[in-house]
């Protein structure tokens, strides 16, 4: 495995959904071209030093008293079949092993502005539970609650100051909920009953253009996070600018702790991470969170755990760190169960790290089946997948 690859899979660490865009991080390093980071990152934070904790600079402020929704219900038992859509890249037939499915996913595209300007454009499909089939959508952002039972949808082209919640099951919105700020990403909590919004006065996904291989770098201009709670309809604005000591560049996203009782933002140093409660307070790290995923390492037993990215990868037994499997794969995504994996796996010996596809494989290694078409993950129009609790 490349240097390149063992860093960008070091970059991995610290991002709340995972994503797999493991080539196009490797060969934008390999480049070297310095434009990259803030054009084309997979909507989350761009790894550069951040030093100082951040507190509110303004009083909260919470709008609108709410009107009571009534979110569908968990499924209980929730699905565990296998689906698998090997044929068509993006896939069209829904995705799913045992414990997760994919829920939404996006292709990205480089679209021109006026004069030099250019900025990323994600174009996002969503699943239909009623078809098991993925349609695609007019939305700025979405994220698909756990439970696959209903969705939020934020209204606008890259940006957007309004909330829609879709219930999947009837394809009918069950409220809309305004912001008087700007996001441009949506994020259900673990329980599925609030969203977290990241506010922003520019889309950070933009820059300007000086040739054909350099664009300018462009700072960050997010102003704080939302939290709402769904079904009371309460919106609470936390401010949260980045520090203006230090200027980084791209999405600069909120996400849940595990347990969902904090956020947190990605930070270039150690730690890693810096976490806030959710009126924006900053708090240690909770001492259970394992791993960077959004989704849990620790397998449903509570037995083992999903090792660091990097060809090969490894599981180990909590309680004692023995390393108990290894797979020819890049990434361990998330627990399918007790005995299984969702995994990044690249063709054939791994010859070329940038084609790869989804695989559910053993705690031994051994290959169950594959889940999704292979692709060039350093095309423009590589699809993105957003892996969800079933």
């Amino acid at each position: 495995m490349t240097k390149q690859l063992r860093e960008v899979m070091g970059e991995w660490a610290d991002e709340v959904q995972v994503p797999h865009d493991l080539a196009d991080r490797a060969l934008r390093r390999r480049a070297r071209r310095p434009w990259v980071y803030g054009a084309l990152a997979v909507g989350v934070a761009v790894a550069l030093a951040v030093a100082a904790m951040i507190v509110p600079r303004e009083r909260d402020i919470v709008i609108r008293p709410a009107t009571e929704v009534t979110l569908p219900a968990r499924p209980s038992p929730a699905p565990t079949d296998v689906r698998a859509d090997v044929e068509n890249v993006p896939p069209k037939n829904m995705i799913a092993a045992g414990n997760y499915a994919i829920s939404s996913y996006f292709v990205y595209s480089t679209e021109k502005l006026g004069g030099r300007w250019e900025r990323r454009r994600n174009t996002w499909w969503l699943l239909n539970p009623r078809t098991s089939t993925y349609e695609k959508t007019p939305y700025a952002w979405l994220d698909v609650a756990p439970g696959l039972q209903v969705a939020a949808v934020l209204e606008g082209e890259v940006m957007g100051r309004r909330i829609g919640i879709l219930d999947l099951n009837t394809g009918q919105f069950l409220t809309w909920i305004e912001l008087d700020r700007d996001v441009t990403s949506l994020k259900w909590s673990p329980d599925g009953t609030k969203l977290l919004a990241t506010a922003y006065t520019e889309y950070p996904l933009r820059w300007k253009r000086k040739d054909p291989t350099t664009t300018s770098i462009e700072p960050t201009t997010r102003t704080g996070f939302y939290v709402v709670d769904v079904p009371t309809k309460k919106v609470e604005f936390r401010p949260m600018p980045i520090d203006e000591n230090i200027l980084p560049t791209g999405s600069q996203d909120f996400n849940w702790s595990q347990d969902g009782k904090l956020v947190w933002e990605g930070r270039g140093g150690e730690p890693r991470r810096a976490y806030f409660t959710l009126d924006g307070r900053a708090h240690e790290a909770p001492q259970e969170e394992y791993s960077s995923r959004g989704v849990t390492p620790l397998s449903p037993n509570g037995t083992l755990l999903l090792g660091d990215a990097g060809l090969p990868t490894s599981i180990t037994e909590k309680a004692t760190g023995r390393v108990v499997g290894r797979q020819q794969a890049l990434q361990l995504q998330a627990w399918a169960d007790d005995e299984s994996v969702i995994a990044v796996r690249c063709a054939r010996e791994c010859d070329n790290e940038f084609d790869a596809a989804l695989m559910l494989i053993g705690v031994d290694g051994t290959e169950k089946r594959q889940l999704s078409g292979y692709q060039n993950s350093i095309k423009e129009g590589a699809w993105v997948w957003v892996l969800t609790p079933r």
